[in-house]
Order: structure tokens, then sequence, then C-alpha cells
């Protein structure tokens, strides 16, 4: 399978994420170098088929949330159980605390992205 260049970029990115920390799609697309592009990481990562060693049930949306499958509407249970598995946990609502979970990447020039896409 041909994966594309823009694709491969989100992916290092994603491998990049620590156990245990989660960046949401915003967050990705900016360190990728495609800022405005959340939806892009979230093709990105749907586009995955298991060739590549990439830690796609880290990616949140930016409210801390397991985001919606396209074919489903529902957000995928596998994702949650990898992520406490990990030891992120979820509040009542489903919701992980970015501010107590999210990646910060400030070596790769990120700026805080709690609250963004």
């Amino acid at each position: 399978m041909r994966v594309s260049a823009k694709y491969l970029q989100i992916y290092r990115v994603v491998q990049l994420i620590p156990e245990g920390k989660v960046a949401t799609y915003g967050q990705v697309a900016r360190l990728a170098g495609f800022p405005g592009q959340a939806r892009q990481v979230g093709y990105a990562l749907a586009a995955l088929h298991g060739e590549l060693p990439v830690p796609w049930h880290r990616v949140v949306n930016a409210q801390g949330r397991i985001s919606c499958r396209s074919e489903d509407g529902v957000p995928d249970p596998l994702q949650r159980v990898r992520l406490e598995h990990e030891g992120v946990r979820f509040d009542r609502l489903g919701r992980i605390s970015l501010e107590r979970y999210q990646w910060q990447a400030e070596w790769l020039g990120e700026e805080d992205g709690a609250g963004e896409e």
C-alpha cells in the first residue's frame, strides 16, 4: 500500500505521543506542519491498516473525547480500552482531562493546544 507524504508526516507525529498521554487532532495537524487541518489527521488515522506501528488510539478530539467513527457514528470501544490500559482515565461523561493527559510537545514548537480542534 502506498502512503502519501502527508499521511506519513502525520503518522510520524502520532508515533511520538508517549504512552499514557493523548494529543488532539488539531495538535497533531499543527505539529505535522498542517495547521487547521485536524480533519486530515482523522482521515489519515482511518486509513491505517496495521502495517505501520502507529498508536492511533492516543489521538482524541478537542473536548478530550473519543471521536465517533464515520461508518457507524459511535466511538471505537477499543480506543478507550487501550487508553485505560495505558493509565488514562475518563470521567463519568467519557471525557479525558486534557490538562492532565495532553502531551506537551514544546520541544517541537508546540504551544498550548488545549481547546483546539
